[in-house]
């Protein structure tokens, strides 16, 4: 089961900025990006639910970080139905984000309290997930609707939470933008756990890429305040 309530989850989604995505089949793999990743500041990760076996992945993934991460609050993406939300929700999954909005996926997360973000393409459909008691919705693919399109939403409901995921970068100028348009935090995945850091293995350029995001992160909210 979760080990965070998912007050606590999105309490410290909002206060980090930032949730890394990622996936891999190669267990020793990720847990040398979980470790970068916490190293560099990181108390969140989202694994993709995207590989066979993943589940397994995750169970061993997520054993790990009771173990050796303190604080370490791992979740999963890319969930499509509540079967696979249920599977990863006894694995321990504290958070489970989705690219669609789906009600089945809804009621399995809240029946056990955990935290979960609809992806969402409309202004109806954004509110129907809020209807369902999603507290941060996902905007995806990113890149696709933009700055402008959070801007346009915020207009008429200034409280909706939005998380992009999809085309966002680490450089300031990109996430600038993201965070001027009034989203709450940004899912990064690629840009962030490169294919070259997991080809050389050099865990601690990631570990430093992250410290370094994460504090431009701040700054940049600090100067929009």
């Amino acid at each position: 089961m979760a080990k965070y309530t998912r007050i606590e989850v999105i309490n410290k989604i909002i206060d980090s900025g930032m949730v890394p995505l990622f996936y891999h089949s190669d267990i020793e793999v990720a847990k040398n990006v979980l470790k970068a990743c916490y190293r560099g500041g990181s108390r969140l990760l989202e694994f993709t639910n995207r590989g066979d076996f993943a589940i397994e992945i995750f169970k061993n993934l997520n054993k790990f970080a009771h173990q050796e991460l303190p604080g370490m609050i791992l979740g999963v993406g890319s969930v499509t139905n509540s079967s696979s939300a249920s599977q990863y929700i006894l694995a321990g999954a504290n958070f489970v984000i989705t690219p669609v909005f789906r009600k089945d996926i809804a009621k399995i997360c809240n029946r056990r309290k955990v935290l979960w973000s609809a992806g969402c393409g409309s202004l109806s459909e954004i509110s129907k997930a809020e209807e369902m008691g999603c507290e941060l919705i996902k905007l995806f693919p990113g890149n696709i609707y933009g700055p402008e399109f959070v801007k346009a939403i915020k207009g008429p409901q200034p409280w909706t939470s939005i998380m992009p995921t999809g085309g966002v970068t680490t450089s300031k100028e990109n996430l600038k933008d993201w965070f001027d348009s009034g989203v709450s935090c940004v899912g990064i995945g690629s840009k962030l756990i490169s294919k070259s850091i997991l080809i050389d293995k050099d865990y601690k350029v990631l570990e430093e890429k992250v410290k370094e995001t994460l504090k431009l992160i701040q700054e940049i909210r600090k100067s929009l305040s």
